[in-house]
């Protein structure tokens, strides 16, 4: 690039700013926290590499959205779906209860809000924003094919003009408006299994009451208390193995048969999927102290837990939440990283 120094930081200053939307659009396409971060690093490197040919007829923004979906359908041209575990098997009872991972890649991966929503003064594009990552609607995009995902996100979610994602995706406005059709159409279709509308933004004085139960009844590992705050069809999750639970007692039973070494466990919040989470730390016999077990998410609705879904993989998700790898055993609380 034969931009002088100056030239080159001010660019570099102005494609940062688009780092975040950028991310949280790469995520919605991927399903995965790390591809995604991968895509944005790829199209930050594309971008910076061809700003000398950049001709300004369309916004800085609009370019880098034009690269970064040419990066994510490049990448999802293995026609890979990432996948929640009700997306695949049926329920199993508890009786039935196996741990049976698989690959990385099969799953939906969790985010962090910091990463993926901008600050917007706009309580209504917040509202969208964080509803535009939730578990739910986030395997359902996985359902559409690569095109018709990238204009519902462009559409729907970051309101854009159907001829804007027309000269975007270079096809006719037309196209767009018949993809958009056949993308709502698909997501009508689909089961919404773990719908959470009723999460408020920010959380009302019950909703946070709620979480405040759940937080003693699990740490107390009281499963009397976590059965009253559990919906009667709520559903529990746990990649990367593809079992997956189905009711007050099968939830509550696997936690104190297989799930019983979490007992005595320390929950740390975080902001994921635009839905409250928690950091689990289980106690660590060898240490002292505890340790890394899951990032939960949870799915709430009319004042109940509907959807309990913990991602395990903790040598990757707590770093991604600039969480500590470990917890004293006096602490019992840490702020979530940035």
């Amino acid at each position: 690039m034969t931009n002088g120094t100056a030239t080159t930081s001010d660019l570099d200053v102005r494609l940062e700013k688009h780092r975040t939307e950028l991310t949280g659009y790469c995520y919605r396409m991927l399903g995965s926290s790390f591809e995604a971060e991968d895509a944005v690093q790829d199209t930050m490197v594309r971008a910076w590499r061809s700003y000398d040919k950049f001709e300004g007829r369309s916004s800085l923004r609009s370019w880098l959205y034009r690269i970064a979906t040419n990066v994510c359908l490049d990448m999802l041209t293995a026609g890979n779906k990432r996948a929640r575990p009700m997306d695949l098997t049926e329920s199993t009872p508890l009786a039935q209860a196996a741990l049976s991972p698989r690959p990385d890649n099969t799953w939906l991966e969790p985010m962090p809000d910091a990463r993926v929503l901008p600050t917007t003064d706009d309580p209504a594009e917040a509202a969208v924003a964080k509803e535009s990552v939730r578990l739910a609607f986030m395997a359902a995009l996985q359902q559409l094919p690569p095109k018709q995902r990238a204009v519902l996100i462009l559409r729907e979610v970051l309101a854009w003009k159907a001829s804007e994602v027309a000269e975007l995706l270079g096809t006719s406005v037309a196209s767009v408006n018949s993809a958009l059709q056949r993308a709502r159409a698909t997501l009508a279709e689909r089961d919404a299994h773990g719908t959470d509308a009723a999460v408020s933004d920010p959380l009302d004085e019950e909703q946070q009451k709620l979480l405040e139960r759940y937080v003693a009844a699990f740490e107390g590992y009281d499963m009397t208390a976590l059965t009253a705050l559990l919906h009667e069809d709520a559903v529990m999750t746990m990649p990367p193995f593809d079992l997956w639970l189905t009711g007050q007692q099968d939830i509550t039973g696997f936690m104190t048969t297989l799930g019983a070494p979490c007992a005595g466990s320390r929950l740390v919040p975080v902001q994921v999927n635009g839905l409250p989470g928690f950091a689990q730390y289980k106690p660590d016999p060898e240490k002292g102290g505890f340790t890394p077990w899951a990032v939960q998410v949870l799915e709430i609705s009319e004042g109940r837990i509907t959807g309990f879904h913990c991602f395990l993989d903790t040598q990757r998700w707590f770093p991604l939440f600039g969480l500590p790898l470990h917890l004293e055993g006096e602490a019992d609380q840490v702020e979530e990283g940035a």
